[in-house]
């Protein structure tokens, strides 16, 4: 393998990784630069277009994916590509939905939820990819779809704070962690529903029913070795990660008002 296809291998937190962190990072400065003395209006219709834009090339990226028979060989084990495991309905995923809907609706709960949930969730996903999404080119239609789609709605999500069309409350805390553990239940029941049906025997939406060698899971199944139930301590997490930001936003408007 020559030096330019080294350049182009994709893995957590390599040189490619970086660079193109940097790129969205950059992206979103320059967004929220633009946008700044724009209307609300304004703000919402480029976060929803940039969110319908997304949800196109995450579809266009699957259909790539049903293809690819390289991928079909390495997920063998989970039953390889089937449309009924490849539904928008990843943790991450979710919120190309829901983020239109949120600052739409203007409803603080979900604004909460998709500014909290869909960053943190997307990151998991990309510092810990799944099986045929690790250490190959990102030139690759996978590669890319999935880079390109969960990056994307990180910026999204990180937009509606960015924008000033939300600022984090420690009100919206307890209704965010809950709509988290109804969503996951619901998602829960739909990959039993799956299994049970033979629609998809390896359905595994949000990662509730196996852990698929995830290290961070792993650890939680030692705690709690049931499906579904290992994901609790991760939400007890994600208390502490909103509890965090939240302080830093609180502390900010504070330090603003006495100046």
């Amino acid at each position: 393998m020559n030096d330019h296809s080294l350049f182009w291998i994709m893995s957590p937190f390599n040189h490619l990784f970086f660079i193109v962190s940097i790129f969205f990072i950059l992206l979103l400065v320059l967004a929220t630069r633009l946008m700044k003395n724009r209307s609300d209006l304004a703000k919402r219709a480029v976060i929803v277009s940039a969110c319908i834009l997304t949800l196109i090339g995450f579809i266009v990226y699957k259909i790539f994916l049903s293809l690819d028979s390289d991928y079909n060989v390495i997920t063998s084990e989970m039953g390889g590509f089937n449309w009924w495991g490849e539904l928008p309905l990843q943790l991450c995923n979710i919120n190309m939905i829901m983020i239109p809907i949120a600052v739409l609706t203007r409803k603080r709960p979900l604004l909460s939820f998709c500014f909290f949930v869909g960053p943190l969730g997307a990151l998991m996903a990309l510092i810990m990819p799944g099986n045929g999404f690790d250490g190959y080119s990102l030139l690759l239609p996978r590669m890319l779809g999935y880079y390109g789609t969960h990056f994307f709605i990180i910026i999204e999500a990180l937009a509606i704070v960015t924008f000033g069309l939300y600022r984090p409350k420690f009100r919206d805390l307890p209704l965010t962690a809950l709509a988290l553990l109804v969503i996951a239940l619901i998602v829960f029941g739909f990959n039993m529903l799956l299994r049970f049906t033979g629609l998809h025997p390896k359905a595994n939406y949000f990662f509730s029913v196996e852990t698929e060698g995830n290290f961070l899971l792993e650890m939680f199944y030692k705690i709690l070795p049931y499906p579904f139930l290992y994901l609790l301590p991760s939400i007890v997490i994600l208390g502490v990660y909103m509890a965090l930001v939240t302080s830093g936003f609180s502390l900010a408007d504070k330090i603003k008002k006495n100046n």
